[in-house]
């Protein structure tokens, strides 16, 4: 297991340890974390795609936003937003609505059970994850919590490129 130690213990103790060898097990956690993410919301009430969970979760992020924030949001053009909000909004889970100011621009919003199908996927992925959690020892569950503070605080402090370059 990998000493998580506090700030500063940035040595690697073995070569399993060193950033490149830290990164790649990152990776395969996260990819099983997707795995387990998707599953969870597979067994929703509703199932959607990752596509539309995103779309969803934006306009909750952002309400009333208009066709074009969406798109952009998404990195996706505008033809297939709005192909995309005809599906949602054909199941009930969001409406388009007039600007009141401005009627060439549609707003979008969650309806209710646009909210409702968000929480059950929300508390069935806290839940999986809760439950993975729970197999792991306390020691190792801290240890990651304070891997994951000092990631995210390193994260904040540097921005590379994609190719790992400032």
């Amino acid at each position: 297991m990998t000493d998580l130690g506090g700030p500063g213990n940035h040595r690697a103790k073995g070569p399993d340890e060193g950033p490149e060898a830290v990164a790649a097990q990152i990776a395969d956690a996260v990819e099983s974390l997707a795995e387990l993410w998707s599953i969870a919301a597979q067994e929703a009430s509703l199932r959607l795609s990752p596509h539309q969970l995103r779309a969803l979760r934006t306009v909750q992020a952002a309400p009333g936003l208009n066709l074009t924030a969406l798109a952009d949001g998404l990195d996706i053009g505008l033809p297939t937003a709005s192909r995309l909000c005809d599906r949602l909004a054909a199941a009930g889970l969001l409406e388009r609505t007039p600007h009141p100011d401005t009627r060439r621009v549609v707003q979008l919003w969650l309806t209710s059970h646009g909210r409702r199908v968000l929480c059950d996927v929300a508390g069935r992925r806290a839940q999986a994850l809760a439950t993975a959690l729970a197999a792991m020892e306390p020691a190792e569950r801290s240890a990651l919590s304070r891997g994951l503070r000092g990631f995210l605080a390193a994260r904040d402090t540097v921005a590379p490129g994609v190719d790992g370059t400032e």
